[in-house]
């Protein structure tokens, strides 16, 4: 009786990344995929040894996606958010990975390209070596919290979004003048949170890359 076919690690990520394209990272699970690829759990821990470790492989394959063939261009800033749009169109292709990559993060290779020239471009930036790991970490948590965001509004159905969108409008337009005088006068203009996602995230990206420019001193900027 022939035994049962060895699936390499690669397709074992493949076939779990397509998974994950028509479900979440809480409804999959090893089980499953074994099922799917037609054999037995214990088969796959052999290359993971947990759900967790697949599911960060996963999205370290999402930021070496990214990174191929990056170059980096421009002053540190330009450098950063070249590389947050990067990764902010990689995870758009598979979203359920960003909320992965938000929840577990990722040590792979992938991971360490990126943290690499984040870094490399903080240090242009002129910052002293001992302000760098906290300013990389905030622009790290505010890169991946966007992603992921904005993620978990794609994912959403059709339907959804519009019984969202329904939602919205009547807890805006049906909103009591006298308790919400505020948000009455600005019903009309305010926008839903799935609205104009790219320009809230390149807004937001600079804010912070200001915050960190206003506290380099005067000449310290080698790019």
């Amino acid at each position: 009786m022939a035994g049962r076919r060895r699936w390499s690690t690669d397709e074992i990520l493949d076939t779990a990344a397509e998974m994950l394209r028509t479900s979440d990272a809480d409804s999959f699970s090893v089980r499953k995929l074994a099922a799917v690829l037609g054999t037995d759990s214990s088969s796959l821990y052999r290359h993971f040894r947990s759900k967790t470790e697949l599911l960060r492989a996963l999205a370290d394959r999402i930021l070496l996606a990214a990174m191929d063939d990056y170059r980096p261009e421009g002053d540190w800033k330009r450098r950063i958010t070249s590389l947050a749009l990067r990764l902010r169109e990689a995870f758009g292709q598979q979203p359920q990975l960003a909320a992965v990559w938000g929840r577990y993060a990722s040590g792979g290779a992938g991971s360490r390209l990126v943290m690499e020239e984040v870094l490399q471009a903080l240090r242009a930036s002129g910052l002293p070596d001992g302000e760098i790991p906290a300013r990389y970490h905030r622009l790290a948590v505010l890169i991946a919290a966007l992603i992921a965001s904005e993620a978990g509004v794609s994912t959403i159905t059709p339907d959804e979004k519009e019984q969202g969108m329904e939602l919205f409008r009547v807890a805006v337009l049906g909103a009591d003048p006298e308790r919400f005088p505020a948000l009455t006068h600005f019903a009309r203009d305010v926008r839903p949170l799935g609205a104009d996602r790219r320009a809230a995230f390149e807004e937001l990206l600079a804010a912070q890359l200001a915050y960190i420019e206003a506290a380099i001193s005067p000449g310290q900027g080698t790019a």
